[in-house]
């Protein structure tokens, strides 16, 4: 359950301005998922969510844009945890994923910043990735296959 959420927390600072977390767990509530402030605040920490300056002038959750380590980590952990399988057909790949974590994976994979993947479209449990080219299709499937033997080997 904790992906789905997480997942349905990123959707919802993307899309709306939320300043508190009192704010975020009535969103949630209304999304039909029963969360605590301790949940939020734990989720908000995992997510590394922080606080900037909106429009209107106040402040709002957001993605932290720094790309440093840690975020690649838990952004590669979200991957390997969610992806039930992968297939590629020309320059397009076909994720499936858990139920409700698609587009989870397909912020990890967009913040990994994997080489040749121009962009993804996510549904509930499916992934649609672009590659540049046919022929760099066999690399982002082998740094997949990567991610996933490191799963292996740490269950």
């Amino acid at each position: 359950m904790r992906y789905p959420r997480q997942n349905k927390i990123l959707e919802l600072i993307s899309n709306q301005e939320i300043e508190t977390q009192e704010k975020l767990a009535a969103m949630l509530k209304n999304e039909g998922f029963d969360v605590t402030q301790a949940t939020i605040s734990r989720d908000i920490k995992e997510l590394q969510l922080i606080k900037v300056l909106s429009s209107t002038g106040k402040y709002k959750y957001a993605v932290s844009a720094s790309h440093d380590g840690p975020i690649s980590d838990r952004f590669s952990k979200i991957f390997r945890e969610t992806i039930k399988s992968f297939a590629s057909a020309q320059n397009l790949v076909i994720i499936k994923t858990l139920s409700g974590c698609g587009a989870a994976a397909g912020e990890a994979i967009d913040c990994l910043t994997l080489p040749h993947v121009v962009g993804s479209i996510a549904g509930d449990n499916t992934l649609l990735l672009i590659v540049d080219h046919e022929k760099n299709v066999d690399e982002v499937l082998a740094i997949f296959n990567d991610m996933l033997i490191t799963r292996a080997k740490n269950q």
